[in-house]
């Protein structure tokens, strides 16, 4: 009778039953039989270690390769690195763009003084002296008559009247103001031009706009000696005649009559440019 191979035999001849045999050597089949076992543990364990030295290294080469690119461009010199247009996301389009503007620059008060083209404001007496009075500093001065005449050489003595005429005068303004015994007449020549104004200027040396006496200015340099002055602003030649009321003369050495004079020659030249700079102003505050 068998049980299957290994297992143990009884029949004629063996050991193993009571017809004898020989037996089995159990302990080296035992030996064997664990022999083979650990080779299997060593085998299963050898295995493992192998596999995950695998799975690490394969780790640590994705590791590298990942970062290879970065490092590979951190160590680069800037000229080999990507330029800024080459970046995603650049615009190559910022928007528009507007040209800086600048203002006009303000328009300058003596070019509308300059040219009777320009000079369009309304002219007279009242307007270029307005009030009733004038004051510098703690003085006050004032106001006598005012008159205007087209015929220039008319109300000046005869060589100042010559040049006038010559260079085309084209009206006369005159106006009064008397304080202490002093009175001043100032006188404004007009042009059509600046360079007829200046030509005066150049060419008067001597001859004084007559005296304008009225309105509490009593009469004066109608006989004795006066001081004048003349300059020019502009298209305009302005003149002043001073002189005591009394009939006392002006010497040189007189310098209360000089400051005088020297004063209302100033209050003409300030008239004549507050005349540009009203219209230049006028001028700016209108819209285009």
């Amino acid at each position: 009778m068998s049980f299957g191979q290994g297992g143990p035999q009884w029949g004629p001849g063996g050991t193993g039953g009571p017809g004898g045999g020989p037996t089995p050597d159990w302990a080296a089949l035992a030996e064997a039989s664990e022999a083979r076992a650990r080779r299997r543990k060593w085998l299963m364990i050898g295995g493992g270690a192998l596999a995950t030295v695998g799975i690490a290294a394969a780790v640590a080469i994705t590791v590298v390769s990942a970062n290879s690119d970065d490092a590979s461009a951190s160590n680069k010199p800037a000229s080999e690195l990507p330029a800024t247009a080459d970046i995603p996301g650049a615009s190559e389009n910022p928007g528009p763009t507007f040209k800086p503007t600048t203002p006009p620059p303000p328009p300058d008060p003596k070019d509308f003084i300059s040219s009777a083209k320009k000079d369009k404001a309304p002219l007279t007496p009242e307007g270029l002296f307005p009030g009733k009075t004038f004051t510098s500093g703690e003085t006050v001065y004032k106001k006598g008559t005012t008159d205007s005449t087209k015929q220039c050489a008319s109300v000046t003595q005869p060589a100042l009247g010559a040049i006038l005429t010559k260079n085309d005068c084209t009206r006369l303004i005159r106006v009064s103001y008397v304080k202490g015994g002093l009175a001043v007449t100032i006188g404004v020549a007009v042009f059509d031009t600046s360079a007829e104004a200046a030509k005066v200027k150049e060419q008067v040396s001597k001859g004084l706009v007559t005296a304008l006496p009225g309105k509490g200015v009593p009469g004066f340099c109608q006989t004795g000696v006066c001081r004048g002055t003349y300059n020019a602003y502009g298209r305009y030649a302005y003149f002043t005649t001073t002189g005591y009321t009394s009939g006392k003369n002006v010497t040189t050495g007189d310098r209360k009559a000089y400051d005088v004079g020297d004063t209302m020659a100033r209050f003409a030249f300030q008239r004549i440019s507050q005349r540009g700079q009203a219209q230049a102003s006028a001028a700016a505050a209108a819209p285009e």
